[in-house]
């Protein structure tokens, strides 16, 4: 078995590095040199490119054009390149590993700048986005203004595991290769949940339009569904009362109030909730029960008719004041049936035209127009059939899903393991030829030491210049 080297890092995040006998323990300030950015006041700043300007990257950058600042070329002190690696000093989460960009750089940002011929920018990217350090570096993060922030001087003196420069391309191309297939995985994967969201859209359409249960209907001998009205089909309408409630969420035994965020598409949400302050009286009249059906009634356009079935509830929560609840009557139909006909393409898009309100976050919901709402309604036994079919194919959905975030986690997971395997020297196999890492260490040392020897002879050269001159 080929001889490894061991190192122990120790402090608040202790673990073991492992590495080939041919690579090299160096601390990380040996490797790269970390240059942190600089910051222009915002006066300085401008929101389009203009003769001698140049763009000022942030950490939000990376993740949006949304924000693009420009400032005057002469106000810029540090740069970077696209392909130049750069670290997120603050978060959350801090230590965000980043490249792609151009222009000057923020306080918010460091370069990580290899030592001339001892890392690529590409094995550095790759290597700065391993667990290992990251744990390492956020169990020693700093706080200012309320944000955790790396410890440079922490951060420069971890151990990193020097592999030949040979070794160093073999690895950088082979993570190219893999990882690109792993994001592949990943990017199908996060596709399927649209897909799946299509898929119960298209259900709950062919639901209320009668294709799903066509065949059954004939079978049956079940007469064609009519058109009703809302009102014609539903209790009494309730509508709750808003208290100054407490931050927090009740807890078993104590009263509360729903939020509005509690009423999701088909689904309810319990845990979103408002405690009842103890010098306030429950109104029992607001109880929420299992069985009820809530229809938002204001608020801003997204969350506005919204409809929801509460399928269990704990006994102490009350509906808030914008929030609708009623039941479907026992001798015309299912509760259940209707909140799928709510949450149906068709029906959100007749029960948007019935919203008031000019804001975005001051939409109304009548219940004189939400009465009026015309409504595709079978026998209750196709009611129920329909009821049945709907909970089967949401079942295989829910089900898909599950897996998937499964295979995701795996693969977020696969990422990282293929990262350490490739740090640990076990990604790619060694080469007997390739220059050891120690004397490619000593090699950049040396060049290093002439090249400090070179600056002093040059500064001193010209100074001398200077007094025979003078």
């Amino acid at each position: 078995m080929n001889q490894r080297k061991i190192k122990l890092v120790d402090g608040s995040y202790k673990h073991l590095l492992s590495i080939p006998n041919c690579w090299e323990f160096a601390e990380l300030r040996d490797v790269i040199e970390i240059v942190g950015g600089s910051q222009p006041p915002k006066s300085d700043f401008l929101s389009e490119r203009v003769t001698g300007s140049i763009r000022l990257i942030q950490i939000r950058d990376y993740k949006s054009d949304n924000h693009i600042v420009y400032i005057p070329k002469e106000k810029a002190k540090r740069f970077v390149t696209k392909d130049e690696v750069m670290i997120g000093r603050y978060g959350p989460p801090i230590f965000q590993i980043l490249r792609g960009l151009e222009g000057a750089y923020n306080v918010a940002l460091m370069k990580a700048k290899p030592i001339a011929g001892i890392f690529s920018n590409e094995y550095l990217f790759w290597y700065l986005s391993n667990q290992n350090l990251y744990h390492y570096v956020e169990s020693a993060s700093d706080r200012t203004a309320g944000q955790s922030g790396v410890n440079k001087k922490h951060l420069e003196l971890y151990p990193v595991g020097v592999p030949p420069l040979a070794e160093q391309k073999r690895i950088v191309e082979k993570l190219d290769e893999v990882l690109a297939q792993v994001e592949t995985i990943k990017a199908r994967l996060d596709g399927i949940p649209s897909i799946l969201k299509r898929f119960r859209q298209s259900v709950l359409a062919s639901a209320v339009s009668g294709k799903l249960t066509k065949k059954w209907r004939t079978v049956a001998a079940v007469g064609e569904p009519e058109q009703i009205n809302l009102g014609e089909v539903i209790t009494k309408i309730g509508q709750g009362w808003s208290p100054k409630c407490e931050s927090t969420a009740a807890e078993d035994g104590q009263w509360g109030v729903i939020k509005t965020s509690s009423v999701q598409n088909i689904i309810y949400w319990e845990h979103e909730n408002k405690a009842l302050p103890l010098n306030l009286d429950a109104r029992p009249e607001h109880q929420l029960l299992s069985g009820d059906i809530l229809t938002t009634r204001a608020g801003p356009r997204v969350r506005c008719g919204v409809t929801a079935y509460v399928s269990e509830t704990r006994s102490k929560l009350m509906i808030c004041d914008k929030v609708y609840r009623y039941r479907v009557k026992e001798s015309v139909g299912l509760s259940k049936y209707l909140v799928y006909l709510l949450n149906s393409p068709q029906y959100l898009s007749e029960i948007e035209k019935m919203k008031t309100g000019i804001s975005e976050s001051g939409m109304n919901l009548t219940q004189t127009k939400f009465k009026q709402l015309s409504l595709y309604w079978p026998k209750v036994c196709e009611q129920k059939e329909i009821v049945r079919l709907v909970d089967n194919y949401f079942e295989l959905a829910d089900s898909i899903e599950e897996q998937v975030k499964k295979a995701q986690m795996r693969v977020d997971n696969l990422t990282q393991s293929i990262l350490a395997k490739a740090f640990r020297g076990e990604l790619v196999p060694q080469d007997p030829n390739d220059e050891p890492a120690d004397k490619l260490l000593e090699r950049i040392a040396k060049a290093r030491v002439e090249a400090v020897a070179l600056a002093k002879a040059a500064k001193k050269a010209g100074v001398g210049k200077k007094k025979l001159s003078a």
